[in-house]
This record gives structure tokens, sequence and C-alpha cells, in this order.
């Protein structure tokens, strides 16, 4: 899963699937830990990479005016 294709909506929809069903686990699921964690890395960068930008877009076109 490429940072640069997931978009900030399926970033953040990843996350939450993620926290949920780690929340809801009685037992943690150690096989598939990895991979719930590795998904939610390239999903939080992804997500943070795009408000990053956001936030730049937005302080440029209030230091203009």
């Amino acid at each position: 899963m490429s940072e640069k294709k997931l978009s900030f909506k399926d970033g953040y929809e990843l996350l939450k699937k993620n926290a949920t069903q780690l929340e809801a686990q009685e037992e943690p699921d150690i096989d598939n830990l990895m991979k719930i964690v590795e998904e939610s890395m390239t999903a939080y960068r992804a997500c943070k990479s795009r408000v990053d930008a956001v936030q730049q877009a937005l302080n440029e076109t209030f230091k203009e005016n």
C-alpha cells in the first residue's frame, strides 16, 4: 500500500478499522499484530502528509493577506 496512492479518507478509515479491531480483541492476536501495525503506520504517514500539506497551504494563503 503506497502512501502516495492512499487518500486521507481511506487512510483514516483504515486507522479506525484497525483501532476497532485491536480494541475488540479479548486476547492479543500476535500473529496479525505486525501486519496491523505496518498497515496503520502507512495510513498514519499518508494522513499526516496530507494534513501537513493542507496546513502549509493555509499558512501560505494567510501569510499573503
